[in-house]
């Protein structure tokens, strides 16, 4: 089926211009020529690459909408499949942890959730990939690790320590730790109580464990650290043989992202301070950094402003983290403080991503590419909305408001 979109402001790589946009089934076909097929009225509006999400656990929610309050796994899927079209994301990497814990983070849960969105990819309306958010000492993982780098669209696969996060030392700030594998690492006192359910409160809360029983797994998966950089080698072996996208999670030494780097892992993922920040622009690495962080003016952990990292040029996408709504936003705040140009501004959610993940397909607005595509209503001096989603041609969402 052939459209075209006429009258709309167009977001292309070289510039924004007022141009008919042309496409046929699943790919842009010209841009500039005569009105072909289905006429599209975009008049007033913006048409752009649609967003690419590389990380987003917003459908925990849906899955367990309240403290261990479970909602079915299909209704989960297809109630976040259509939130993400409505936020004009056409790709989604959802951040599903495989963890040791049990409950909404347990590996059986994880697959669980993958094996929905595999059986229901027929009746999505967005193309969902996983992003598998591995925390590394979770090794009970490693079997449906296995199964899941087979799945049908190429997942990506983000090493995560948390656990390393929450045992250091008592007078060791979470921004300032050494790499978690380093000698210098220093461990806080297992028997300290108080520290520890400091700590882990929201993880006990999250696993339905009681706080002795939580206490003790975390003690007893402790005890595989002499293990895990061997293991996190191994996975990361099978990943590179197989084209996978590798990150980093939480970066906050240039040590760090140096030995993540060095296993194959070319995007930082939230990095906490400038040391791996620049390792990864001296390695020619990519960088990710959260959209509510931008929408809310800082890191609501103290870690490194979105904003500043993207104003010097120390950001090449933003992801949604928790949040879908967050991605546009993040792009309205952006523009509003002059933090870059609207081209620059919108490569952090479609080129970008596209860049870092591989998809050459997608991302921009050229002959040849997917059409996935954007029409945004961005009244000047307003907050932009969606008002329609197409995922390589077809129309995943359209929300046109009384206005019309």
């Amino acid at each position: 089926m052939i459209q075209t979109f006429v009258g709309a402001e167009v977001y292309l790589p070289g510039g924004i211009e007022d141009a008919t946009v042309t496409i046929d089934g699943n790919t842009i076909v010209e841009i500039g020529g005569p009105v072909q097929g289905t006429e599209i009225d975009a008049r007033g509006k913006i048409l752009a690459p649609a967003l690419i999400d590389v990380h987003g656990d917003a459908f925990e929610r849906q899955m367990m909408p309240r403290p261990g309050v479970f909602f079915p796994t299909e209704t989960a899927v297809l109630e976040t499949d259509r939130q993400l079209a409505a936020n004009g994301i056409a790709t989604t990497y959802h951040s599903i942890t495989l963890s040791y814990e049990p409950g909404l983070r347990s590996v059986d849960r994880a697959r669980e959730m993958m094996q929905a969105i595999l059986d229901l990819a027929p009746r999505l309306t967005v193309e969902n990939r996983f992003q598998l958010r591995w925390e590394t000492f979770a090794f009970e993982a490693l079997e449906t690790l296995d199964w899941a780098m087979d799945a049908p669209l190429t997942p990506s696969l983000a090493f995560n320590d948390h656990l390393s996060m929450a045992m250091r030392s008592a007078d060791t700030v979470m921004q300032e730790r050494p790499f978690e594998h380093s000698p210098d690492f220093k461990v806080m006192e297992l028997s300290d109580a108080a520290l520890f359910e400091k700590r882990y409160r929201k993880h006990t809360e999250r696993s339905g464990l009681d706080y002795e029983a939580h206490k003790a797994l975390v003690h007893k998966v402790w005890d595989r650290r002499p293990d895990v950089v061997q293991t996190m080698k191994t996975v990361a072996e099978k990943a590179r043989a197989k084209g996978i996208p590798m990150l980093s999670h939480d970066d906050t030494q240039a040590e760090t992202r140096k030995f993540y780097h060095g296993i194959g892992a070319t995007t930082s993922e939230f990095p906490m301070t400038m040391g791996p920040v620049e390792q990864a622009r001296a390695d020619g690495d990519m960088i990710i950094f959260g959209s509510p962080n931008a929408v809310r003016g800082g890191s609501h952990i103290g870690s490194l402003g979105a904003a500043e990292m993207v104003e010097a040029g120390l950001c090449d996408m933003l992801a949604s983290d928790y949040y879908y709504p967050a991605m546009l936003a993040a792009i309205d705040r952006l523009d509003r403080e002059k933090r870059a140009d609207r081209l620059a501004l919108w490569s952090l959610i479609s080129s970008g991503p596209a860049r870092a993940m591989g998809l050459t397909d997608r991302g921009e607005i050229a002959t040849g590419k997917r059409a996935d595509l954007v029409l945004v209503d961005w009244p000047k001096g307003h907050t932009p909305a969606i008002q329609g989603t197409w995922v390589a041609g077809r129309p995943a969402y359209r929300g046109i408001p009384h206005g019309g």
